[in-house]
């Protein structure tokens, strides 16, 4: 993805991949602001070239001075209409139009990031280009309108002016072709050293981004307060950070420097001003191969072109810019998850028997596998509990049967089938999950309960819901009830609920979620054991007839599940109730009579 080659075809093909994207989402804007650049053009040769050589000629030659006010005032109801047209693409169509554009091609990312498989965040180099793509894609619509403009409006004033300067002498169009190659040339080595130095800089920038959010989220504010030793660990990251990316502008500043002035002087300003100076100015005075009518129009004409191929000169480069930006955009696009439904079976609607076999699996083969040769089995309704020390493997599996991963060996299987021949959007749908990191939403209470919008779902099942999982209470002190904004991201109302506050209301995603299957994920970790002890017999009750499988490392929990399976070191090294295990007087026994005894 650092490699900045790029072939010409290649480069058209990507910009015109983004331009048929602006085309479908506002089309009408899209041609008229096409349209707009060539009459702006026009208008300009048609005022300071056509028109000011037309009238010196009229003053020169003894015209009629009324062919001269016709021309004029003919020429001043053409600029007339131009600018209301103008007017109307920049102050109305183009605050409707780019929105449009923008918001297309970011849903179209979005719907990807959603699609494409859990597995893709465990990898840098995916997240990095991911990032990228998301965050340079409004910058890509902006750059790919300059572009056109500078494309339609290059184009115009070079046919319009050159044929202007072949008429009247044809020397000078060659001064623009070789100004033209030259910035062209010097404008695409510079292109390429500003992408290659945005790549260099992209990972210390991330970094330097995230000791900028440490600072200013309210996720962190405690830690940072109480913690010295971290702000200050932080703030050297961050000015070691700043000086890395400092070290990649100050590495290729010299050639930077030389290039952007081989551009900006000797390619443009040096070979117009003087070069062609002298040239025109020796033909008019010494030669007198040219009028000096036609000199000033020249002389305003060449200074014209000069800032248009200036512009023009980098519309290939920033061409090739914008390939580079949109291949990584089309790379992300082009991900094809791997996680998908084989034969599309329609998930049963009530609560089955799920069976690992031999099932292993891990993030990465060099790393070995985190699970190793597990097989279980979840009856219907039963109560399944899953413990072990941390880093044994409890929530990788459940994230395996979730199918958020495929294991690597044996299989995962549902009724005697295996999963992958489901459906898997309709399979995970059948499943209620709480993680241990849930998330709550800047959305209003009940939204984030349906994970929908509010006007999908009815209060009272709802309120059920919250009532089942702890929340009621906290609940009537809401003064919008179910209505109430949560977070202060956008409201100043909004309301930030406690650790255990928010478990409640996860949990009640739950419960509301007609789901066959339950998983638990440290369900009660923010909750105190009173609360704990009503979550667990709300969810015994609401979940009497579904299969329930829960993580827990408070073993007090773990008495209610039918059946406890034991993970050590990604394997399963005990199974059996609660009363079995103590029996054996194992690892789970050893585990039991810690914590029994902290309790005593």
């Amino acid at each position: 993805m650092n490699k900045t080659k790029q072939s010409f075809q290649k480069t058209v093909k990507d910009n015109w991949y983004l331009f048929k994207l602006c085309f479908k989402a506002a089309p009408k804007y899209t041609i008229l602001s096409i349209v707009e650049n060539i009459r702006n053009e026009l208008v300009i040769f048609l005022e300071f070239t056509f028109g000011l050589n037309y009238v010196l000629e009229c003053a020169e030659f003894g015209r009629p001075f009324k062919e001269a006010a016709t021309f004029l005032l003919s020429l001043l109801a053409f600029v007339v209409l131009g600018l209301l047209f103008n007017a109307y693409l920049y102050q109305k169509l183009q605050m409707k139009s780019q929105p449009k554009i923008k918001q297309a091609l970011k849903e179209m990312l979005f719907v990807k990031a959603k699609e494409i498989d859990l597995a893709c965040y465990d990898d840098p180099a995916f997240y990095n280009d991911y990032v990228l793509s998301v965050s340079e894609a409004e910058n890509q619509v902006d750059r790919l309108f300059q572009m056109i403009a500078g494309v339609f409006a290059g184009l115009t004033s070079m046919v319009l002016s050159g044929s202007f300067f072949i008429g009247n002498d044809p020397i000078s169009f060659v001064f623009v072709v070789i100004a033209f190659v030259a910035a062209l040339v010097s404008g695409n080595v510079l292109n390429k050293l500003n992408f290659k130095i945005r790549n260099e800089k992209n990972p210390f920038e991330r970094k330097l981004g995230y000791v900028n959010r440490v600072f200013y989220l309210n996720d962190y504010a405690k830690e940072v307060r109480l913690n010295t030793e971290v702000s200050a660990e932080l703030l050297k990251d961050f000015e070691e950070t700043n000086n890395q990316v400092l070290a990649v502008d100050k590495k290729n500043a010299a050639k930077r420097f030389w290039l952007q002035y081989m551009k900006d002087f000797i390619c443009n300003q040096f070979i117009i001003y003087i070069v062609y100076l002298i040239y025109l100015v020796y033909n008019a005075v010494v030669l007198h191969r040219i009028s000096y009518s036609n000199v000033a129009v020249m002389l305003t004409t060449a200074n014209r072109m000069k800032n248009r191929m200036r512009q023009f000169s980098g519309v290939y480069p920033q061409m090739r810019e914008i390939s580079l930006y949109v291949e990584k955009m089309q790379k992300f696009l082009a991900m094809k998850p791997e996680i998908v439904s084989e034969k599309k079976r329609l998930v049963p609607d009530k609560p089955t028997e799920i069976e690992l076999k031999n099932v292993s699996f891990g993030y990465r083969k060099e790393d070995g596998y985190i699970l190793k040769n597990i097989s279980m089995k979840i009856h219907p309704h039963e109560k399944i509990a899953i413990v072990g020390y941390n880093g044994a493997g409890k929530t990788t599996l459940i994230k395996l049967i979730m199918r958020l991963y495929d294991p690597d060996e044996g299989e995962i299987l549902l009724d005697g089938v295996n999963i992958k021949e489901y459906d898997v959007e309709e399979y995970r749908h059948k499943i209620g999950t709480v993680f241990q990191d849930f998330k709550i939403f800047a959305a209003t209470v009940k939204e984030n309960v349906l994970l929908d919008f509010a006007d999908k779902g009815e209060d009272t099942a709802v309120g059920e819901s919250l009532q089942k999982s702890g929340f009621a209470e906290r609940l009537e002190t809401l003064s919008e009830g179910l209505n109430t904004p949560l977070t202060t991201e956008f409201e100043d109302e909004g309301v930030n609920l406690s650790g255990g506050e928010g478990q409640k209301l996860a949990v009640a995603r739950v419960f509301y979620k007609e789901a066959n299957l339950i998983i638990l994920d440290e369900p009660s970790s923010a909750l105190d054991p009173i609360a704990e002890y009503h979550l667990n017999h709300s969810m015994l009750t609401v979940a009497d007839k579904k299969s329930v499988v829960f993580i827990s490392h408070r073993l007090s929990t773990t008495r209610i599940a039918d059946r406890i399976y034991m993970l050590e070191n990604g394997s399963i090294i005990e199974e059996g109730s609660h009363t079995e295990l103590l029996h054996i007087n194992g690892k789970y026994a050893q585990m039991w009579k810690v914590q029994a005894g902290q309790y005593a």
